[in-house]
């Protein structure tokens, strides 16, 4: 790869910093050892023509390599580790594994993760939301008990660290404003060694201070 960019905000409210997609771009990029640039955005570039040639939907990320540009952070990791053995193994076998275990994170877990994020964080004040709550909680914990079942024993989701553990983490990372994964010790250990992990400290580091540096002054 020559020249990497990846799109983020200029600058996110405090309940979603740390948790924009963008960061787990650039900690693929950091595992990988590639070097990148950020292209640093508001809320109000993603309706923009330009933007939409780069996300069709206008959401961040969206990822230039190779004078090309990509969508989906789960597609941009997997992109990135389709080309680092540091976050993909080298055998046919550790691929599929590993790849079963990036769709596992995006289209298992992250889904009942991100409705109970949306409910919480989101639409709290809402009636419905009330509700709901209950029945999303389970549905959460249901998929926490069975990753906790895979992981009891293993350091990661297949034998080493790779892009699966990567976007498991970020998903994980949706209700760090719950008690869940706390409860779930063989989780909460999980997803502490892989944010110990310094590609991903120099990731979230980076992050928070494009935030920092663009936070809106106090009238």
């Amino acid at each position: 790869m020559d020249k990497i960019t990846v799109t983020g905000f200029r600058w996110a409210p405090p309940f979603a910093q740390g948790l924009v997609r963008d960061l787990r771009v650039r900690w693929a990029l950091e595992e990988a050892g590639l070097p990148y640039e950020v292209e640093l955005i508001d809320r109000g570039d993603l309706s923009s023509h330009a933007y939409r040639q780069k996300h069709p939907f206008g959401m961040v990320p969206a990822f230039e390599a190779e004078g090309r540009w990509l969508f989906e952070s789960g597609a941009i990791v997997h992109h990135i580790a389709a080309g680092s053995e540091a976050l993909m193994p080298a055998d046919r076998h550790g691929r599929a594994s590993t790849v079963a275990w990036m769709f596992a994170a995006l289209n298992t877990v992250e889904p009942p993760i991100q409705s109970l994020f949306v409910i919480d964080v989101l639409q709290s004040e809402e009636q419905w939301a009330k509700l709901r709550r209950p029945g999303a909680v389970d549905a959460v914990k249901a998929r926490l008990d069975a990753l906790s079942a895979w992981l009891d024993g293993r350091d990661h989701l297949v034998d080493r660290f790779t892009a699966a553990d990567v976007l498991m983490t970020t998903v994980l990372r949706l209700i760090r404003h719950t008690d869940l994964v706390a409860g779930f010790p063989v989780l909460d250990a999980y997803v502490k060694r892989c944010e110990a992990r310094p590609a991903f400290q120099l990731a979230l580091r980076e992050q928070m201070a494009d935030y920092a540096r663009n936070a809106p002054v106090a009238a």
